[in-house]
């Protein structure tokens, strides 16, 4: 037995027989210093290259492609950068696709080690158009999301963090922030990775194994429909709008504007990253969106950085050029609630404006906010901070008829809202037109003493009210001894309820036979109205032997607030003092009718700041008073009625 070595190097073992004669073959191919037997392979994993010698002794290799590095252990990686902007992803291939919904996308899914990248697209100013709005991680074996949003803010779940070091460690994450936005940098698989987020674009930069088994929108932006999370995402995410066409956009200007992505400075780049998906992806998003909120540079400042990323070449101030500023995250440190988006305004200045789904209801209303909310003792208005926003109103300059009283704003959601009650009206105006009690305020700006004012003025007038009741007539046997009437006024409801009582004291209703010349006690009470503010006046009250309330024959028991002089048997007590009213009379029945008594009442709501609402009824003996009454402001009907059968 001999062996063969090449450079001290074992090749191969030779068996030699003492009867063996002549030569035996032992040539092969030798590459650095190494020997390779005829039709073998040898791999280098330092350098990640394989060598095959033929039967001829020919030498082929292969290893690492084109841009491709090492790792010293066999495999061969790809620098790669994925961006994700506006509506646009452009892959780790270069491939670019657009996102036409507001769902969750998965941007990196490592299913071996359960790290991955996801993205959240929402609307900003046209309800078509999508934009990446915040993007997700999950840590490798963790069930923790960290999310990366607008203003660079960072919610590890739900809780908001707070960096307090320039570089901080969550769940095997590195969290860092700074000028230019947030990043985020993760280990998993023996793989590093870094996701860039300014608020607006997105990227995922990475070295990317040859062959590797990794999903979603960076690795192939063409497969949407797998990447879609539909489980992570709003139910209503895939509907789909379409708002007028901008006729302000001038395509061909934006066509100049993005192909500055092929000159200097740029095109010092273009070699190392094709400029080409960027450009389509700013003329397709900018000819059917305005410009605005920086997005003309958004495209150009994401081709920028994917350089610096891929390749190292930083192109120096390449904004000047381009007419942008100095790139740095839009909206750094300015927080907006789900409803909204971090914009520019009117003004040049940044704000969290209405995203346009949001916003529709309210501007197809011509309205900047809720309808008024009306309670018992209270009313209330609530404005869309947003949509003040957007007018360049500053809600802390509003203010209702009392300067004191102004709007309190809602710091997660930013709703503002205006609010009285009966323990401060904030100057409420109360009115009555005869068939509703009105309650009118006014949102305003406050006066300015300035020659000029670049601000929209504000007057907005809302009111509750309560509607005068309705005519309701029950009849009904004596066990059913009162008769309710429920009244609904906007968001404002009370009911107007009438009941008969055996005695003074109101205790023991009436739940039996009633005799002639009974003495009867009625209390005429309602049931969600301000005591402070409105009381109830019992105008007139009669008897009819049918259902009708101006049947024939009728009976007077109470005329223009006060006892009919007529009968002596009435007594009225309390009549415009309060939200309840009550009188008495002794039972009768109609000369040769059926028996049937039906007592009507017509009743008014008197605001009591307004007028005063107690009937005057003169000390004058009954019969001899009834010219001496100050009428009261009823301009309208409204009665409600009980009957008794015997």
């Amino acid at each position: 037995m001999a062996d063969v070595a090449v450079e001290g190097k074992l090749v191969q073992s030779v068996s030699l027989g003492s009867a063996d004669s002549g030569f035996t073959d032992i040539s092969g191919c030798r590459i650095s210093g190494v020997g390779i037997l005829p039709n073998s392979t040898v791999h280098f994993e330092k350098t990640c290259r394989s060598f095959t010698c033929s039967i001829d002794r020919a030498v082929t290799s292969t290893g690492c492609g084109e841009q491709e590095e090492c790792d010293g252990n066999g495999r061969c990686f790809k620098n790669q950068i994925c961006t994700v902007t506006g509506p646009t992803v452009i892959d780790f291939q270069g491939q670019q696709s657009s996102v036409t919904d507001r769902c969750v996308y998965s941007l990196v899914s490592d299913s071996s080690s359960g790290f991955e990248v996801l993205a959240n697209f929402q609307e900003r100013r046209r309800r078509d158009v999508s934009f990446l709005d915040s993007v997700s991680l999950r840590p490798a074996g963790s069930k923790v999301y960290f999310r990366l949003e607008q203003g660079g803010r960072i919610k590890m779940n739900e809780t908001v963090l707070t960096l307090n070091s320039p570089v901080q460690q969550f769940e095997g994450i590195s969290l860092s922030k700074d000028k230019n936005g947030l990043t985020a940098t993760s280990l998993f698989s023996g793989l590093k990775m870094s996701a860039l987020f300014d608020g607006y674009t997105a990227q995922i930069h990475m070295r990317v194994p040859v062959g590797s088994a990794m999903e979603g929108l960076c690795v192939d932006s063409r497969n949407m429909s797998s990447a879609k999370l539909l489980d992570l995402s709003s139910p209503s995410c895939e509907r789909q709008y379409e708002d007028p066409v901008d006729s302000q956009i001038e395509c061909n200007m934006i066509t100049k504007h993005c192909n500055l992505l092929r000159a200097a400075p740029f095109s010092s780049c273009n070699d190392d990253v094709d400029p080409t998906p960027y450009i389509s992806a700013c003329n397709s998003t900018l000819c059917g969106y305005p410009s605005a909120d920086g997005l003309g540079c958004q495209f150009l400042w994401a081709y920028a950085t994917a350089c610096r990323l891929q390749s190292n070449i930083t192109l120096d101030r390449w904004w000047s050029n381009a007419g942008c500023s100095e790139p740095q995250a839009f909206c750094q440190d300015k927080l907006c609630s789900d409803h909204e988006f971090c914009g520019r305004k009117h003004s040049g200045k940044t704000g969290c404006l209405c995203r346009a789904l949001f916003a529709s209801k309210y501007k197809l209303s011509g309205t900047l906010g809720e309808p008024a909310v009306c309670r018992k003792n209270s009313g209330s208005i609530t404005l869309v901070g947003c949509l003040l926003e957007e007018k360049g109103v500053d809600y802390r300059v509003l203010h209702l008829n009392d300067r004191s009283c102004r709007g309190a704003m809602d710091e997660k959601n930013h709703m503002v809202t205006f609010s009285f009650d009966s323990s401060n009206t904030c100057g409420t105006e109360i009115m009555n037109n005869g068939s509703q009690i009105n309650y009118k305020n006014t949102i305003m700006t406050q006066n300015s003493s300035d020659v000029i004012t670049r601000h929209d003025q504000v007057f907005i007038d809302f009111s509750c009210h309560h509607t005068q009741p309705d005519i309701k007539i029950v009849a009904f046997r004596i066990k059913d001894n009162s008769v309710v009437q429920h009244i609904k006024s906007g968001e404002w409801s009370y009911s107007v309820s009438m009941k008969a009582y055996e005695n003074a004291a109101y205790t023991r209703a009436v739940i039996s036979g009633v005799l002639l010349n009974q003495k009867i006690w009625v209390e005429l009470k309602t049931d969600g109205l301000d005591a402070k503010t409105i009381a109830v006046v019992m105008d007139s009250c009669w008897a009819t032997s049918k259902e009708s309330h101006d049947s024939k024959p009728s009976y007077d028991l109470i005329k223009d607030g006060c006892a009919d002089p007529n009968d002596g048997t009435v007594e009225v007590e309390g009549n415009g003092a309060g939200t309840s009213t009550y009188f008495s009379f002794n039972m009768f029945e109609f000369s040769g009718n059926s028996g049937q008594v039906y007592l009507h009442c017509k009743i008014q709501l008197c605001p009591k700041q307004e007028d005063n609402c107690i009937p005057d009824c003169s000390d004058e003996p009954k019969r001899e008073r009834r010219a001496i009454r100050r009428p009261l402001k009823i301009r309208d009907t409204s009665f409600i009625s009980m009957g008794w059968v015997h």
